[in-house]
């Protein structure tokens, strides 16, 4: 058994962050030249360099290096691994310029989303605002698959072997069919929160869980050899911990403070969104708590006295309380597994264990 504290970090996860933003950019650099090249219209290019450049945790990256050194122990991570990682990067970057056009969100990391930018550089003297608009969401959703493909030339053009292509691409396909299942399940569950509280958890398992933490560490173990074993140990690991991340997620998306989440407070409940939080809310809401629930939930024009009504509500029912609890749970749950992980070499648990106090913790 590996008892660690929690101010143990072998790994240098800052270092590998500046990789893989190292291999974005030269990436990003290099289709801009070519896009120049071909007489190829840049804004595409910018406008998708400017997403990913602008921030973000780069959690998934840091969680598939994190993957390699479980399996391969202190073998410093390859380029080719790195570069995979920022192609998960790229991956995420498709993700979350659908997922704004699908919620129409103003806002993401503090800055306009990706189609807002677009319709506001949308020529004002040439078309309605109706127009630009239509001409944002549009270019977003090619910028967006832009994301996708080049994601997919990262992952070939990387310098993997043969074996590690190998054991790489049936996971990719199971990680991007997980994630489009689980959108698919947000967006028809938005708009109508009810008290299904496993319908509520099956789409953080789906949307969230799997592809934010279980096949970053799958696919970094899998390029380094790891076994069937290990994979299991890291599975057991990393569902609880996507449901904390997502259950963290939930609370801040209503209480959290736009100038840290870069996220309105007021998105989610005007989008009525079916949470967990939400689910635990309605099972519980007195009668008239139950009808100032449906009455305010995914009203468009919901305003800041109104959602605080909501949140007065989801206190008093306990439903804040039972979500911190939740997280807490799941946190000191993959905790005690990592004292126990005999499978996962020991250099990679303090950072095992550092993501877990991190989805605990975070405030944005």
């Amino acid at each position: 058994m590996v008892t660690l504290a929690p101010s143990t970090h072998p790994l240098d996860l800052s270092a590998v962050r500046d990789r893989v933003d190292g291999v974005l950019a030269g990436f990003l650099a290099d289709k801009a030249s070519a896009a120049c090249a071909g007489r190829l219209p840049s804004q595409a290019v910018e406008a998708l360099a400017d997403h990913v450049m602008a921030g973000g945790k780069r959690l998934r990256p840091l969680l598939c290096v994190t993957g390699w050194y479980a399996a391969a122990g202190q073998v410093p991570v390859p380029e080719p691994v790195v570069r995979v990682a920022a192609a998960l990067e790229l991956f995420h970057a498709f993700c979350l310029i659908h997922d704004d056009v699908m919620d129409n969100s103003p806002t993401r990391r503090g800055r306009p989303t990706v189609h807002r930018t677009l319709a506001d550089r949308h020529p004002p003297d040439c078309c309605t605002l109706q127009t630009a608009r239509k001409f944002g969401t549009g270019a977003a959703i090619l910028i967006g698959d832009l994301a996708l493909t080049w994601s997919d030339e990262l992952v070939h053009t990387a310098g993997l072997t043969p074996g590690q292509l190998a054991m790489l691409l049936p996971l990719l396909d199971v990680m991007r069919t997980e994630v489009m299942y689980g959108q698919y399940l947000d967006l028809a569950a938005t708009g109508h929160p009810t008290t299904d509280l496993d319908h509520a958890l099956t789409i953080i398992r789906y949307k969230t869980a799997k592809y934010t933490i279980e096949r970053p560490v799958h696919i970094g173990a899998a390029l380094a050899g790891g076994t069937t074993a290990l994979a299991e140990a890291l599975t057991a690991y990393a569902l609880p911990l996507g449901e904390a991340f997502q259950l963290r997620d939930d609370l801040l998306g209503v209480y959290g403070d736009i100038q840290i989440t870069g996220k309105s407070p007021l998105d989610d409940l005007r989008d009525g969104k079916h949470t967990v939080l939400l689910a635990i809310a309605l099972r519980a809401a007195a009668p008239h708590q139950a009808e100032t629930l449906e009455r305010l939930l995914g009203r468009p024009d919901l305003i800041e006295t109104q959602a605080g009504e909501i949140r007065s509500i989801l206190t008093a029912t306990g439903a804040r309380a039972q979500v911190e609890e939740m997280i807490n749970l799941r946190c000191e749950h993959v905790k005690d597994l990592l004292n126990h992980a005999d499978l996962i070499h020991p250099c990679a648990l303090p950072a095992l264990w550092h993501f877990a106090n991190a989805a605990a913790r975070r405030s944005a």
